[in-house]
């Protein structure tokens, strides 16, 4: 009989942990609180109170492919979900069975419509990510309590309408924040964007005109930032986005370099603080009845409030054996409690990455259906604990990884990293590929366990199919550019050595 696996979430680290256990044949059993499941990616005018909202913008990743699934289009739509038959059920609690030192089970309680059930699992896969709790630091803010306008969490804002010739500040400068000035803007009378202490914008399009992603999540690109101090990184970095338009002129310059803090994605905003739509402005001092006065003493009147100020996560089913102590949970590689007798329990998508959340969560699936199968072990409990220990000290926030570098330890784990080595000898144009173009997940379909076939054509096409959808007008190609210098070619090819032996 196939191993029940019981999946808590329905968004889309739970897909990823269903079609895993499919893959696996073991018997994934998804719970969803909501009506439907997609997580984030479900637009709902109303969400249930403890959710987080919708994104109103897909965000630019052509990085989601998951292998050997396709989708032509740089980035799904929520709208394209399918049906899900465990959903408006709630987990109540996850214990461990009386046996669970033999067995490793489960006893998981869940709701649904007003009645509780019990059942017994296998393992657990908890996919219900870290957007669960908004947080709202109305202490933060003196005055909030006597301010007679309205206010709101990012969470529960429905409509820019509803904002129609408002006064409105948006406290807080992450893409919530950003998002919501440049589309609130449009409708109100004047947008205010209140910032503690600024941020580096990103674009959603990059050169050329391909997703961001697709331009930075590279191998070269990330051995050649290994290569460099953190200091010379940002120099560069801080140096491009400047080009494309002064943060200091538009207020908008933070007092951390680029590397220290998450960075913020947003093609409208510098256009709308040039057109005077958003006006930025520094940490907020205080509230009146109709009014916020600013730390640098400028009072502006305001109609309404959105606090863009993020979310903190928690587990309340599983508090008797994991504890989030300011917003961090010491897991193994991001996803294993070190401490049980068992390894049935993974949490899946609980990183907030510098690139795609979904090929993370399809690859974090794949090893822990293994290790659950037995086909993978984990290390002893100590040496989790110094790993765990090694991450901590050398983070910068607490959930936050590098894509390549996190997807590809994960990989070893699972024994799919792509050898550079052998590529370059067996097949060079798709060595050529893997190594300076996007790091799609199917790469980590090349070789090992999950090896698909289809893989080495879809690296190799991918590019096309990220431009696909957009040529929808038929235009004559450009005449080649002319030949690289040969000395070009030679550096080339002393950095292409250099990357092979740095990922051997």
């Amino acid at each position: 009989m196939a191993k029940r696996v019981a999946i808590i979430g329905g968004g889309s680290s739970g897909l990823c942990a269903i079609k895993a256990c499919l893959q696996e044949g073991l018997e994934p059993i998804c719970f969803e609180a909501t009506r439907d499941i997609g997580g984030l990616w479900r637009f709902e005018v109303n969400p249930p109170g403890h959710m987080a909202r919708a994104p109103r913008k897909e965000p630019p990743t052509a990085a989601l492919a998951i292998p050997p699934l396709h989708c032509p289009w740089p980035a799904p739509s929520h709208a394209l979900l399918p049906r899900s038959p465990h959903t408006q059920t709630s987990v109540c609690c996850v214990s461990k069975r009386p046996d669970f030192a033999a067995t490793g089970q489960w006893e998981v309680v869940t709701e649904s419509e007003g009645k509780q059930e019990a059942a017994v699992f296998d393992a657990v896969l908890v996919c219900s990510g870290h957007h669960t709790k908004a947080h709202l630091p109305l202490s933060a803010f003196p005055g909030i309590e006597k301010f007679k306008g309205r206010y709101l969490h990012s969470r529960d804002y429905k409509d820019a309408r509803d904002f129609t010739d408002k006064r409105v500040v948006i406290i807080g400068i992450g893409n919530s924040g950003s998002d919501l000035a440049v589309e609130i803007s449009q409708t109100a009378k004047q947008v205010f964007l209140s910032t503690r202490r600024g941020a580096w914008i990103f674009n959603r399009v990059g050169d050329q005109g391909y997703p961001i992603d697709i331009v930075l999540t590279t191998r070269m690109k990330t051995f050649l930032q290994q290569l460099m101090s953190s200091s010379m990184v940002s120099d560069f970095a801080e140096k491009q986005l400047n080009a494309r338009f002064n943060h200091s002129h538009y207020g908008l310059k933070p007092k951390h370099r680029i590397l220290d803090q998450h960075p913020t994605v947003n093609d409208d905003l510098p256009n709308r603080i040039i057109s005077g739509r958003v006006l930025v402005k520094p940490n907020i001092q205080e509230f009146t009845e109709t009014s916020a006065i600013f730390e640098d003493g400028t009072r502006e009147d305001i109609d309404a409030v959105v606090f863009a100020t993020g979310y903190s996560f928690s587990f309340p089913f599983l508090e008797k054996y994991v504890k989030v102590v300011e917003n961090q949970i010491p897991l193994y590689k991001f996803m294993f409690p070190p401490d049980l007798e068992k390894p049935t329990l993974a949490f899946i998508g609980l990183i907030q990455p510098l690139g795609a959340i979904m090929p993370i969560s399809e690859l974090q699936c794949r090893w822990a259906t293994r290790v659950f199968k037995g086909l993978n072990k984990l290390p002893p409990q100590h040496d989790m604990e110094a790993d765990i220990k090694q991450k901590k000290e050398s983070q910068r926030h607490t959930i936050q990884v590098d894509y390549i570098p996190y997807m590809d330890e994960l990989a070893c784990q699972v024994g799919v990293k792509p050898n550079l080595l052998t590529l370059f000898l067996t097949d060079p144009k798709l060595a050529l590929e893997v190594t300076f173009g996007p790091c799609t997940p199917y790469q980590y379909r090349l070789r090992g366990p999950g090896k698909w076939e289809g893989a080495r054509e879809a690296i190799l096409t991918q590019q096309q199919r990220v431009l696909k959808p957009l040529q929808t007008r038929h235009v004559e190609k450009q005449a080649l550019a002319p030949a690289v210098p040969l000395i070009f070619k030679l550096v080339g090819a002393v950095a292409v050595l250099a990357v092979i032996f740095a990922y051997l």
